[in-house]
């Protein structure tokens, strides 16, 4: 043992002196190439002194990276996203300068922009350097990795081996990943890991979603068991007179406050569980890059405290800020080349677009999934994170286009990467991905019929129309999610943060879009108005949204008949009472389930006045969304209501004998059964290894090329303050997940 213990120290010895080598070969070249640069005085020294000089200068220069570097990034914890990504070159180019003033005999000197580029070749070819040599070496690599884990266990009280501990999970929703898209990527050879596991371990399963197939419904149903009253993506609160928003973190804060007094249940991931990039927290402890809690005020409040770990390293920053420019270049080409081409359908990817979409296919994913690396190392119960990479990407691009394919392949990488930090945790990882909703591809509703819904309704109103339409904020989930990490701390709350929008007075109708679905609510009329009341008032407005051919069908309640679905039906209008509909007629190409979907959202307290559903062509797929998207979800209609689920085989089946889920509370009741399912069998109670703590942010380097760390908000960002007081139970002593309240 002795012996290889020495073996183990001279081998990362000898790493250390190859990439301070390196570092040092590096500098002198950059002291050739660059004219600013230099690293002797100007009366000549030789070269045995310029490489003397070069080595002080790369090991001081690694030295304060090691040292001075988390410090620095600690300090500006606070800063937003985007700035700290800006800063990440300006401080290391410090770090570099103050190094140089390091060097006995003052042989080195910069200007400041140059110590900029070249503080960023430094901590890229060090980073490069120190994987090379990880890949040559993978019994090193394991051997690491295994000693990180087991101190981590002994830190927190757990056996040094894991013991017999249960297995964990790990639920990655791959965010916007129709199950078509999905089997036609494995098709394409797009995503060979999950081909893998299809041919091995897994099963795929196709769900429902619910009328609102979009995130916010999606997921609080998944992680807190309801998402009852979620009507859509936004919409209009009559007895509060605001705008409900699914992507803002009070909106969000409040609705995972309803759906807890609505089940008294804590959420899927209140027993030593982890939630990262998500909307809501599912009862989580350690949290990351989660919207609900983001408008908490405070240091220790603060979800993007899960940036700290991942950018103390200055290789990962520096290498994520590289990669974040290179995706908004990837993505300006990508729209100039589309629009060279003629594309249709298009849609506009200007402004800040290529800034959001960088966040989400670059920094979110590299800060979630390092986040996930982290918690099966510290052999955290059970980890929901979520990748929005595709969703955003597939908005503009389109969800079958090339630019999303690209991107199906970069996520596969990563859970290939997952997969593989799995063989060195303390525990055994069963790794499910799943799905929130799909997307279906269409023209939007503006671009083939000239006007928007609003337009359109304000027309069947009889009110002007204005030529200049106003633009339709797109509800891209993950829009909101990057404004607030990349601009968070320059954001000061607001009331429209604390309590949602609240629109303009008057009795103009309010008229809002979640993907092809549109909600119209009208202000001045109380409680939810009645098909009378709206003949009454607008007497041609009904006909003319249900007589539109970009319109599939209606919702709207009636005084004589209930709450009916109003179609186009040949030249004239179908009326149908929503209490006997049966899945014929006008809802039929919607698909099984249509009727009971559009039932149950009737059932909504806050459902709109009248509802409405784009048309929906099965032949081709196509939906038309009412805000500026070519690749849509939030109603139904197409792929967008089908996710999937890819769960090991060692799980049961979500439905017996291969039914699909129908709806988003019964894909949390399938989760909650598999992690039952842990704690049961020959395991026992499922408790956490240990007493709960932050993920140790020292990933290493691994075979895969990959430097990941990463380091999670402590307690204190449990969302506690979400919880009405009432009898507290210790969750670390029991088997059960939930807390329950009278």
């Amino acid at each position: 043992m002795g012996e290889g213990r020495w073996r183990t120290a001279g081998g990362a010895l000898l790493r250390v002196i190859v990439v301070w080598a390196v570092s040092t070969l590096t500098l002198l070249a950059l002291a050739g190439i660059l004219p600013d640069f230099q690293l002797r005085s100007d009366d000549g020294e030789s070269i045995t002194r310029t490489a003397v000089t070069a080595a002080w200068g790369a090991g001081a220069f690694g030295l304060l990276s090691a040292l001075v570097w988390p410090l620095v990034v600690r300090a500006f914890l606070l800063v937003p996203a985007l700035v700290l990504g800006l800063l990440v070159f300006f401080l290391n180019g410090s770090l570099l300068l103050l190094a140089l003033r390091l060097i006995p005999d003052g042989g080195g000197a910069a200007a400041p922009e140059t110590a900029v580029v070249v503080a960023a070749v430094m901590s890229a070819v060090a980073s490069a350097t120190s994987t090379a040599l990880a890949v040559r070496d993978d019994n090193a690599y394991r051997r690491r990795l295994s000693r990180l884990a087991t101190r981590r266990r002994r830190r927190r009280g757990g056996p040094a081996d894991g013991g017999d501990a249960p297995p964990g999970t790990v639920f990655l929703q791959l965010d916007g990943v129709g199950h078509a898209v999905l089997v036609q990527a494995v098709k394409d050879g797009l995503m060979p890991t999950v081909a893998r596991w299809l041919d091995t371990s897994h099963r795929l399963t196709r769900w429902r979603t619910d009328w609102s197939s979009q995130t916010g419904a999606s997921q609080l149903g998944i992680l807190h068991g309801s998402n009852h009253d979620v009507p859509g993506f936004r919409w209009y609160e009559k007895d509060t007179g605001r705008i409900m928003v699914s992507n803002r973190p009070a909106s969000a804060a409040e609705l995972q406050r309803r759906a807890f007094l609505r089940t008294g249940d804590a959420g899927l991931l209140s027993l030593d569980g982890a939630s990262r990039g998500n909307l809501f927290t599912g009862g989580a402890d350690q949290l990351a890059l989660v919207l609900s809690v983001t408008a908490r005020r405070g240091r220790a409040n603060r979800s993007r405290a899960g940036y700290f770990a991942y950018f103390s390293d200055p290789a990962n920053a520096v290498r994520t800020a590289v990669s974040f420019l290179a995706e908004v270049g990837r993505e300006i080409g990508q729209s100039v080349r589309s629009r060279i081409r003629g594309d249709r359908p298009r849609t506009g990817r200007g402004g800040l677009y290529p800034f959001i979409r960088a966040f989400a296919t670059v920094v979110e994913r590299d800060v979630v999934v390092a986040a996930v690396m982290g918690d099966m190392l510290a052999g955290r119960t059970a980890v929901y994170a979520d990748l929005v990479a595709y969703d955003e990407v597939a908005h503009h691009s389109g969800p079958h286009s090339r630019d999303a394919a690209k991107v199906l392949e970069r996520i596969d990488r990563a859970v290939a990467l997952i997969a593989k930090v799995a063989d060195h945790a303390p525990r055994t990882y069963r790794i499910v991905l799943l799905s929130d909703h799909g997307q279906s591809p269409g023209e939007t509703f503006e671009g083939v019929y000239g006007l928007t819904l609003k337009d359109l309704v304000r027309a069947g109103c009889g009110l002007p129309v204005s030529r200049r339409a106003g633009r339709t904020r797109s509800g891209a989930e993950a829009r909101d999610a990057a404004r607030h990490a990349l601009f968070g701390a320059l954001h000061r709350p607001t009331g429209e943060d604390a309590a949602g929008e609240r629109p303009a007075a008057g009795p103009d109708p309010i008229v809002l879009a979640s993907g092809n679905l549109g909600l119209i609510s009208f202000p001045d009329l109380p409680g939810r108005a009645v098909r009378e009341e709206i003949d009454r008032r607008h007497p041609a407005l009904l006909h003319t949204l249900a007589g539109h051919p970009g319109i599939g069908f209606l919702l709207v309640r009636s005084e004589r008949h209930g709450s009916v679905v109003l179609a186009r039906d040949g030249a004239g209008t179908v009326e149908l009472p929503v209490a006997g509909l049966d899945g014929s007629g006008p809802l039929a190409v919607f698909g099984p389930g249509a009727a009971d979907a559009v039932r149950r959202t009737d059932s909504f307290p806050h459902a709109a006045d009248i509802m409405v559903n784009s048309m929906y062509d099965p032949a081709t797929g196509r939906v038309h969304a009412f805000e500026p998207q070519i690749g849509s979800h939030g109603g139904l209609g197409g792929e967008q209501s089908h996710p999937f689920l890819l769960s090991p085989l060692e799980l049961s089946e979500p439905v017996p004998d291969g039914g699909e889920p129908a709806g988003a509370e019964q894909v949390h009741t399938v989760l909650q059964r598999w992690l039952d399912e842990c704690r049961g069998g020959p395991f026992g109670p499922q408790v956490p290894l240990g007493h709960a703590e932050d993920p140790d942010p020292r990933v290493p380097p691994g075979p895969a090329g990959d430097r990941r760390s990463q380091e999670s908000p402590g307690p204190a960002e449990a969302p506690r303050r979400q919880s009405p007081p009432g009898p507290q139970e210790d969750r670390r002593s029991r088997g059960a997940r939930t807390k329950r309240f009278p």
